[in-house]
């Protein structure tokens, strides 16, 4: 009979493309993987992989049997949701990721409210960004996450996921207080054409929508320092190093010194809540959705 850990182990690097990525995405050593492998190509009389110069790629046979493996394990998943269903218990084990600012500003009240309700479920949490967040979801590592777009930039996502939404996030502009539209009501991104940028990292979703953003008003933006949250941006700002976006969630206390203004034209990011779609009847599942949606509805 074929083992499942097995499996799971030639799933992931049929996922991954190498052992490596595969030993990342499932916490376990290469070596572990190596022999995991090993195992079933001796479990199944067939080889399974042959080297690709320094790394490996699946054999004929290794592709249709990871075909299978992607199959069964979902067929796992189903059968894991059914049972938790007809025992309509919310228990077990349930994974959550968001990105920072939602991680700062959900999180302590949606893992309090979940652990006083729940006290069966064991939540385990984790920071990632949006694109790490969703393929963890595709590779099994997370069991649910926050994730976000943007009101003029959606976050593509997989076949086979589910989505719900939590929040829509406004955000303004934040500047030192001495700057020159700090006394505004409102203001127009065109007006910040010669700012210095406090942004996110090269390559991050919100990096490149902002760049994006500007770009589509005609703004080449001047790029001066990069933080991943939003109190690092904050205080950069409050040192007059530059402007950055602050959206609300997760945004308070703002620092002394600095001033946030709202857009002419509002700016929103959507927040919201993805997983397996084999995996949708789990009550630990609606559980969790349903702790984010009441902890941003006291965000008000």
């Amino acid at each position: 009979m074929l083992n499942l850990d097995r499996l799971r182990t030639l799933d992931a690097l049929a996922r991954h493309g190498s052992v490596s990525g595969a030993a990342e995405g499932l916490h376990i050593t290469t070596s572990a993987v190596s022999q995991q492998l090993s195992k079933l190509e001796r479990e199944v009389g067939q080889q399974l992989l042959a080297k690709n110069g320094r790394g490996v790629r699946l054999t004929d046979a290794g592709r249709l049997l990871a075909e299978h493996a992607a199959r069964i394990l979902s067929q796992v998943e189903l059968a894991q949701s059914d049972l938790e269903a007809h025992r309509g218990q919310v228990v077990g084990e349930l994974r959550l990721s968001a990105f920072p600012t939602a991680a700062r500003g959900l999180f302590p009240t949606v893992l309090s409210d979940l652990r006083a309700a729940h006290p069966a479920l064991r939540v385990r949490s984790s920071e990632l960004e949006p694109e790490r967040g969703i393929s963890g979801v595709v590779r099994g590592d997370v069991d649910l996450a926050v994730v976000l777009d943007w009101y003029n930039k959606p976050l593509p996502l997989p076949d086979g996921l589910v989505k719900a939404p939590i929040l829509d996030d406004p955000a303004d502009v934040a500047m030192p207080a001495g700057h020159r539209l700090a006394g505004r009501e409102e203001v127009d991104l065109a007006e910040f054409a010669e700012d210095e940028w406090i942004t996110w990292g090269e390559g991050e979703f919100c990096h490149e929508w902002l760049l994006y953003t500007l770009r589509s008003r005609g703004i080449e933006p001047i790029i001066g320092h990069r933080a991943a949250e939003t109190h690092t941006q904050l205080g950069l700002v409050a040192a007059g190093l530059g402007v950055c976006i602050a959206p609300l969630l997760g945004r308070h206390p703002v620092p002394d010194g600095v001033v946030t203004v709202p857009l002419r034209q509002r700016v929103r990011r959507h927040v919201y809540v993805v997983w397996r779609a084999d995996a949708d009847r789990r009550p630990s599942i609606r559980a969790a959705v349903g702790a984010l949606r009441a902890a941003a509805e006291r965000l008000g």
